[in-house]
C-alpha cells in the first residue's frame, strides 16, 4: 500500500533522512520508534507532501506521488493526525470536523456517524470552539477529523502525546478497532512501548535518519529496544 524508497532529505546543509527505505501492506498496523530527534515526524511530513524530498520515490497505492501537492493524499484515501494535532481553535468541534469533507470523493457533506461511536465526547461538544477543548478531547477531535474521509490508511504522529491514560486507553482501542474491524491500515509514531507492543503488529526502528531495524512486534527484542530506545 504505501512504499518509500531511498528516501533523502534535507533542511539547508543537514541532511535527515538517509537512504530510507520504509514499505507498508494493506491491513498492517505498523510502528515508527526512535529516540526524539531521529527523524520520524520529518518521515511523515514527507510521506504527506508536506516536505518535499531530495532523492527518492513515495509510492501509495502504485501511484508515485513523489512530486504530489499534498492535497492529493486524501483522495488516495490517507488521513493524518500531526503532532500537536494542529485543530483549529477558533472553529467549533462541528466546523472542525467538516473542514476534512472537502477531502472526500463521494462529495458527501455528511460527517460519518461512526465516528461518534468511536469518540462519544464529540458528540455532546458540536458547538464548542476546538480551543476550549482539554488536551484529550483535542486528540479525539484531530483522529476524528482524520476519519471523516473514512481513509484506508491513517497516520498518527504521537497521538498519545500529553494525554491523561484514560484517553490514551480510548485511543489505543480505537486505533485497534479501525484496524482490526474496519481493515483501516495504520502508520502510528509512538515513544511508549506497552501502547506501540498493545496496537501493532509490526515495527521499524529509527536512528540518526536510518530504519536500523524492523520486524513483527514480537520480534522487538530487549537489546533493540536498549540499543535504539532507551534514553
Amino acid at each position: 500500500m504505501i512504499e518509500l524508497q531511498n528516501i533523502n532529505q534535507l533542511y539547508g546543509s543537514s541532511q535527515i533522512l538517509w537512504d530510507l527505505n520504509l514499505k507498508l501492506s494493506r491491513g498492517s498496523c505498523t510502528c515508527l520508534m526512535g529516540r526524539n530527534g531521529v527523524g520520524k515526524t520529518t518521515l511523515l511530513k514527507c510521506l504527506m507532501g508536506l516536505l518535499s524530498i531530495d532523492s527518492g520515490n513515495i509510492v501509495i497505492n502504485g501511484r508515485n506521488v513523489t512530486k504530489e501537492k499534498t492535497e492529493l493524499r486524501p483522495k488516495l484515501g490517507v488521513g493524518y493526525v500531526p503532532q500537536g494535532r494542529d485543530i483549529f481553535p477558533q472553529l467549533t468541534v462541528e466546523e472542525n470536523l467538516k473542514v476534512a469533507l472537502a477531502g472526500r470523493l463521494d462529495k458527501s457533506k455528511q460527517i460519518p456517524p461512526f465516528i461518534f461511536d468511536l469518540f462519544p465526547v464529540l458528540a455532546s461538544m458540536m458547538t464548542r470552539r476546538g480551543g476550549d477543548l482539554s488536551g484529550g478531547q483535542q486528540q479525539q477531535l484531530a483522529i476524528g477529523r482524520a476519519l471523516v474521509i473514512e481513509p484506508e490508511l491513517l497516520i498518527l504522529d504521537e497521538p498519545n502525546e500529553g494525554i491523561q491514560p484514560n484517553i490514551v486507553k480510548q485511543i489505543g482501542d480505537v486505533v485497534t478497532l479501525l484496524n482490526q474491524e474496519r481493515g483501516t491500515t495504520v502508520l502510528l509514531v509512538e515513544q511508549k512501548l506497552a501502547f506501540a507492543r498493545r496496537v501493532g503488529n509490526d515495527f521499524y526502528l529509527m536512528e540518526k535518519g536510518e530504519i536500523v531495524a524492523s520486524g513483527e512486534m514480537d520480534q522487538l527484542s530487549d537489546d533493540l529496544i536498549q540499543q535504539h530506545l532507551a534514553v
